[in-house]
């Protein structure tokens, strides 16, 4: 008796857990996820990112599964905090910061929605943490946008050997731009050049500065930096009569004013991103196990009307830009 008993307890137990699992399976497949995007400022390659992020996602989840809470701070850090603080009072599933201002925000704003950064460089300098393996922890992941600097260095090092003094051009008040720019003043000193550091605060002061590396540089590196690439045009417009090449940290921002790069595809990058998305929200994967994700391959470019333009001859091994006509 006691055996038949036991049997029927088993059976009854059996089909709860079945009927347990049939409905979380079919809540999983009826969820919808709101998801906050706070994009710091408005240009090609973070554009290209949030549209890889978003495309990724759907392909993945479905467009029915996904709706989207796309803002734009405009490149004000303050604004930032004031998107992703709007985004954890209204408990999104799941916030994507788009550069590292987004990234530093979102951070302060919670500590328990789930935080994917893309077009970040250093997670650890943005984020101030000691001893950075590659796993952030906690309720922060996502993609870094970094081409190695020591070849970054190499390109300059290819193209303008003879050059004696590099300047380095970025924007203070961007933590990644000043890693980048520390980082390969090292490599660019190894190869025998002299290296200036000339920063702005914003883009008010970006052509001042140009002027001022265009005068005292034989050529210009450019490192990720959202503020310059804003003002592309402004600083082609002084660099250009000046006869200054300039070699940028990706290839939207060589397209503007640069006359080379070692580039990754941003677009590619926000994909990865929307991927690492959604198997966290579907909880395939926990996010505070999530390593930081890298560009898959690096391409050399160069932008051909400025080259011409300036008498630069390019290596085979760069693939030439495409350059919209105006």
């Amino acid at each position: 008796m006691k055996k038949k008993i036991t049997a029927i307890v088993s059976i009854l137990l059996a089909s709860l857990l079945i009927g347990s699992s049939f409905v979380y399976a079919e809540e999983a497949e009826d969820a919808v996820y709101t998801v906050g995007i706070c994009q710091l400022v408005q240009h090609n390659a973070l554009d290209a990112a949030t549209q890889g992020f978003k495309d990724a996602l759907i392909e993945a989840l479905g467009e029915e599964h996904v709706i989207f809470d796309e803002q734009n701070a405009a490149g004000d850090s303050a604004t930032c905090a004031t998107i992703t603080a709007g985004f954890a009072a209204s408990e999104v599933d799941l916030i994507m910061a788009n550069a590292t201002p987004a990234l530093q925000a979102a951070a302060s704003a919670t500590s328990t929605i789930p935080i994917l950064g893309t077009s970040v460089t250093d997670y650890g300098t943005a984020l101030n943490l000691n001893d950075f393996s590659g796993t952030v922890g906690g309720n922060i992941s996502g993609t870094s946008d970094l081409a190695p600097l020591d070849q970054q260095a190499q390109i300059i090092k290819e193209l303008f050997p003879e050059a004696q003094t590099v300047g380095i051009m970025y924007c203070s008040g961007e933590a990644n731009s000043v890693y980048q720019a520390t980082t390969i003043r090292t490599y660019l000193e190894e190869e025998g050049y002299t290296v200036e550091e000339y920063t702005f605060a914003d883009s008010n002061d970006v052509a001042f500065v140009t002027q001022s590396a265009c005068d005292e540089c034989d050529v210009l590196f450019l490192p990720t930096d959202n503020t310059a690439a804003s003002c592309t045009s402004a600083i082609d417009a002084v660099a250009r009569p000046t006869r200054t090449p300039i070699v940028t940290g990706e290839e939207n921002m060589c397209v503007g004013c640069g006359v080379a790069t070692l580039t990754i595809s941003y677009y590619d990058l926000g994909k990865v991103t929307g991927q690492m998305a959604a198997k966290v929200l579907t909880g395939e994967e926990e996010i505070s196990e999530m390593p930081i994700q890298w560009a898959a391959e690096t391409v050399k470019k160069y932008n051909p009307e400025i080259c011409a333009d300036l008498g630069i001859e390019i290596p085979d091994s760069y693939e030439a830009l495409e350059i919209a006509a105006e």
